[in-house]
């Protein structure tokens, strides 16, 4: 494919654009510590809060396609603001993670816009920033895989109940972590140099299993779903019946080795029990008394009489369990504000994403992959909390810098058009 020559944003000093490749640099590198996030606030926000600042010093600029972003999230994070005004004593010492928690939310809004301006900026940084989320996946995974079997003393502390969560506080974030990168593989192998389908078959496979130990049923539902689209759009985008043969093939025999790989997995009476509960759709504490759904009832019920919120984290405290429903976890602690904000952002993320789905560009196969992830993980959203899952906002500015790039694109052609 032929690259698309964008307008120039302007001609900088050799020293300059030095700096700025080393800039790039430290993005990969921050990528990379996105798969390690044991704590809150992890190396991850330390690293990119100190890289925000230095880009923009160095002359990154927030476009108009980027602006709606970076206003939708400032308003959402005011709600939150203002939920804290809700909490009864701040200065209780359960409720000093109230404000911590706005301004994790705040910063990770930033990383979203840092992304989609950094993308907009130079569309080459998408496959430096996807390449390296697989090298950062490929290594939490392997650390989930050897905790989980016990292979190396002390790796006990990357798995959780008897789950593997690699580099990360909960199973259930580290699963769909690694869906983007395994579609980015599963790219490679459908379009990609058939020399090179043994390394990203192996490195799939290393991903997949991953998801499976996580035995969160979001993971695997993602994982599936996620799947299954990028099959269907690829179809969509590329008619040559020799084209669709070789992707039909391609996925199957994936399907088989995933299938393969899932037996023997089940041959260890560990894997097999854990699995034969984690399968079944309704577990005990989902449906018993202010269980999980019955909670999600209850809290959108509250929440139509707190216009404010009520807080972070305050819901967890009075039912002893979190939200576990992203779009309650927005009504509790941003109010009824920060819910119209994430709404809205949502919904402008998704129709950016499909509007430049199928467009033929160079950049189109990491807008459709993020896409894909990004509508994945609004499903899930439904039992479970994504509001800060760093990936996500990733996912969100890659999406938004793609749309970005478009814009530029077309405006590049009217001005050809229009000059004499």
């Amino acid at each position: 494919m032929t690259a698309i020559e964008l307008p120039p944003s302007g001609v900088a000093q050799p020293q300059l654009a030095a700096l700025r490749l080393v800039g790039t640099a430290c993005v990969a590198i921050g990528v990379l510590m996105s798969g390690f996030v044991i704590a809150e606030p992890a190396p991850y926000e330390l690293w990119l809060a100190f890289l925000i600042g230095t880009w923009f010093i160095l002359g990154l600029k927030i476009s108009r396609s980027v602006a709606p972003l970076l206003v939708l999230f400032l308003t959402f994070n005011i709600g939150g603001m203002l939920s804290i005004t809700q909490m009864r004593n701040l200065a209780a010492s359960n409720h000093l993670d109230g404000p911590i928690y706005i301004a994790v939310s705040t910063f990770l809004a930033l990383s979203s816009v840092f992304y989609a301006a950094i993308v907009e900026d130079s569309q080459k940084r998408l496959k430096l920033i996807f390449n390296t989320w697989v090298v950062a996946a490929l290594i939490t995974a392997s650390l989930g895989i050897l905790g989980y079997f016990h292979a190396v003393p002390g790796f006990d502390i990357f798995t959780r109940y008897d789950r593997a969560m690699g580099a990360f506080q909960d199973p259930n974030v580290f699963g769909p972590y690694l869906a983007a990168p395994s579609l980015y593989l599963m790219h490679g192998l459908l379009i990609g140099d058939l020399k090179k389908a043994p390394i990203r078959i192996v490195c799939l496979l290393v991903l997949a299993f991953a998801v499976f130990l996580s035995f969160s049923r979001a993971a695997w539902g993602l994982f599936a779903f996620t799947s299954v689209m990028l099959i269907f759009c690829m179809l969509l985008k590329h008619r040559s019946n020799k084209f669709r043969l070789r992707i039909l093939v391609i996925a199957l025999a994936a399907i088989i080795l995933m299938v393969v790989l899932l037996v023997i997995a089940l041959q260890f009476p560990q894997v097999s029990d854990l699995f034969s509960i984690r399968a079944q759709l309704v577990q005990s504490y989902d449906g018993r008394h202010l269980g999980r759904f019955e909670r999600h009832s209850v809290g959108f019920a509250m929440s139509m009489e707190r216009p404010f919120g009520m807080g972070p984290l305050v819901f967890g405290h009075m039912f002893e369990e979190d939200e576990h429903n992203t779009w309650l976890k927005t009504l509790t602690t941003y109010g009824w504000l920060g819910f119209f904000c994430w709404v809205s952002m949502i919904c402008w993320t998704i129709y950016i994403g499909f509007r430049n789905l199928l467009r033929e560009r160079p950049w189109q196969p990491f807008a459709m992959i993020a896409w894909i992830v990004v509508l994945g993980h609004v499903g899930i959203g439904n039992v479970i909390d994504t509001d800060h899952w760093r990936h996500f906002y990733m996912l969100i500015g890659i999406v938004w810098g793609c749309g970005a790039l478009e814009q530029k694109y077309q405006r590049s052609l009217s001005g050809r058009e229009a000059a004499p």
